[in-house]
């Protein structure tokens, strides 16, 4: 459904040069974040250059995290980004790859649609990549059921990438289709310090943005990433050999985290050089406005934190840190609503196995004495049976020595094992995933689901959890809201095993959750007068995390290893209280009142780098 007063789609594209993983994803999300704040409605498309259809095959230690959507979408970690910046429900369309391309457009030549012509990259497969943008561009993604206003497309990999040549040149192209005062084009580069006197090298970005103009493409923005801030000399230099206005070439340099970053850019006018070059006309609410302020009232908050809470991530895959991008973000925004600064220790869960006592002593007793010293105990998703034994030994002390436990999908079933093995008597239980001889198959694979076919075939995207009956005092139930259905996302293939539900419960293990058949456990705890908080879920609450919006579990799990729990169930109340807690807001409600007498909700109060008075409790 489009708005009736909306005017033509604007599509603002991100590329890169120099190097990959230069911060696009970033540069992407906090622009829209900044045109939210305009009161714009923005949506956002990932460009993947790879022949994959999608990310669901890829190890985590080549490509980081799979993300994982609503409708089951198996993406790029940056689609992440997207919605937790900017509060959208993204869907697998807006994720373009490579091979779903020429899939597109293979199935249409061997059904006939070309009629008899010769198929080529141009014009062929240029008009399906744009066919493909302008589509997604229209697809409502926020609650107000509306077209975006905006739609910002991230062109995987860097300029000059062999695989990339297609999208460049269907981008090209789409700069005149669409017309010139529709489309807006930001390349992030890189100024790379040389030498001992910290000197900052310009010659990468000229000749990145060389390579750029050559195929096609004239950057409106100039995003240059370095380690320090840029000199006035180096923006100058900048702006004359890439033919861009000095206001244009935006210096990003490190910040104390990514949520600094949309401030970053809006201190440079980011937001108003777009205006200006596409005609917007802001639509500011008090909604937009309190969003911005909120934003900076986050990472004023972020600044000022002096509690730490210290968790041990027990994980397969600690070596590339952004295989597990969204648990670390959801307890980085835990942490932030708890008042709490984040102190996350990795331990690679083969350290903790009896075996790397033998091989390396050092990483054996150093994994060990992260753990003993953690507040929380947290063991995620993964596949496969390296380091699971490691896992089991973590639940094991977690349990055991009263220390707040979160599992997540395979640490849920991590927990059963645990459980099963030292408490109900069965030595030998396991999945068979990781035995298939098992003695005690307390996980077992998914029945209606294939074992020949890898790609897009797990139990994915949102579905139903249901609270019971005799829930009502269930810590995961209470902390959302008590109410009786939940809805998560999924991406398994093993579940536990229905014929031992009964004795694991009998034993202590309450699996509070189930699907709408009652035959798939989904949520796990122990009683809270056995342990103060030891909940697992069989789905990833991570991948719903924002900013300003803690998931529900990560939530409980950071305020129990904060010891602040209690004091936000209020007791043995079934109603959180939380008010006192300095909770941050949603982003469905405004900011106090206080926080807003300041601005205008109809000029141009987001550009307003006046000083507002920040109220870090949102109860005030």
């Amino acid at each position: 459904m489009s708005s009736p007063t909306q005017g033509p789609k604007k599509y603002i594209v991100v590329t890169g040069g120099v190097i990959s993983g230069i911060g696009k994803g970033v540069i992407a999300s906090s622009t829209g974040l900044l045109l939210r704040t305009l009161g714009m409605r923005v949506t956002a498309i990932k460009i993947d250059p790879y022949l994959n259809i999608d990310a669901g095959t890829m190890s985590p230690l080549d490509h980081g995290e799979v993300f994982v959507l609503d409708d089951g979408g198996e993406v790029d970690l940056d689609l992440g980004n997207y919605e937790r910046f900017l509060d959208v429900t993204l869907t697998r369309e807006n994720n373009i790859t490579t091979g779903k391309i020429y899939k597109q457009v293979i199935e249409k030549e061997r059904k006939g649609d070309y009629l008899g012509k010769t198929v080529q990259v141009v014009p062929h497969i240029t008009d399906a990549i744009q066919d493909w943008v302008e589509r997604v561009a229209k697809i409502p993604v926020d609650d107000s059921g509306l077209e975006p206003d905006v739609c910002i497309v991230e062109m995987g990999g860097t300029v000059g990438d062999i695989e990339s040549a297609p999208f460049i040149e269907a981008m090209r192209q789409f700069q005149f289709r669409v017309g010139h005062a529709n489309f807006c084009l930001i390349h992030v580069s890189m100024v790379p310090i040389v030498g001992s006197v910290g000197e900052q090298k310009t010659k990468p970005t000229q000749a990145s943005v060389r390579d750029l103009r050559g195929l096609g493409l004239a950057p409106d923005l100039i995003a240059c990433r370095s380690s320090t801030p840029l000199s006035p000399e180096v923006q100058q230099k900048i702006s004359m050999f890439c033919h861009v206005p000095i206001s244009s070439v935006l210096a990003v340099h490190d910040c104390p985290s990514v949520y600094h970053v949309p401030l970053l850019l809006h201190q440079q006018k980011l937001t108003q050089t777009i205006v200006d070059r596409l005609n917007i006309i802001p639509r500011e609410t008090r909604s937009s406005v309190s969003l911005f302020v909120k934003w900076k009232q986050l990472c004023q908050r972020l600044e000022r934190l002096h509690d730490t809470v210290t968790i041990v991530l027990v994980g397969k895959y600690t070596y590339l840190h952004d295989s597990y991008i969204s648990v670390v973000k959801s307890l980085e925004h835990a942490s932030l609503s708890c008042n709490r600064k984040l102190k996350l220790e990795w331990v690679e869960a083969t350290n903790l196995e009896s075996e790397m006592l033998q091989t390396d002593a050092i990483k054996y007793y150093d994994a060990w004495k992260s753990v003993s010293a953690a507040n929380g105990i947290l063991i995620p998703g993964g596949f496969g049976v390296r380091g699971t034994e490691g896992m089991i030994l973590a639940a094991k002390h977690a349990r055991e020595n009263k220390i707040p436990y979160l599992g997540i999908c395979l640490g849920f079933q991590i927990a059963v094992i645990e459980f099963a093995r030292n408490v109900c008597n069965m030595p030998k239980a396991n999945s068979t995933e990781l035995d298939e001889t098992t003695e005690h198959d307390v996980v077992i694979f998914m029945p209606e689901i294939t074992k020949t076919h890898l790609g897009g075939t797990m139990r994915l995207g949102t579905k139903e959890t249901l609270f019971g009956e005799g829930t009502e005092g269930s810590i995961t139930r209470r902390l959302y809201d008590n109410g009786q259905v939940i809805h998560e996302r999924h991406r398994h293939r093993y579940e536990v095993n229905p014929k031992y539900v009964a004795q694991l419960e009998a034993a202590g293990l309450k699996f509070v959750g189930r699907d709408e058949r009652e035959e798939r456990m989904i949520i796990l705890e122990r009683d809270p007068s056995e342990h103060p908080f030891f909940v697992a879920t069989q789905f990833h609450p991570e991948y719903k995390t924002k900013p300003l919006k803690p998931v529900p579990t990560f939530l409980g799990f950071v305020l129990a290893s904060s010891g602040l729990l209690k004091e936000y169930l209020g007791g043995s109340g079934e109603e959180p209280s939380g008010a006192g807690l300095a909770r941050y807001m949603s982003f469905d409600g405004d900011a106090p009142s206080e926080l807003l007498t300041a601005l205008s909700v109809t000029g141009a109060s987001v550009g307003d780098d006046r000083g507002v008075k920040m109220v870090l409790n949102a109860k005030k």
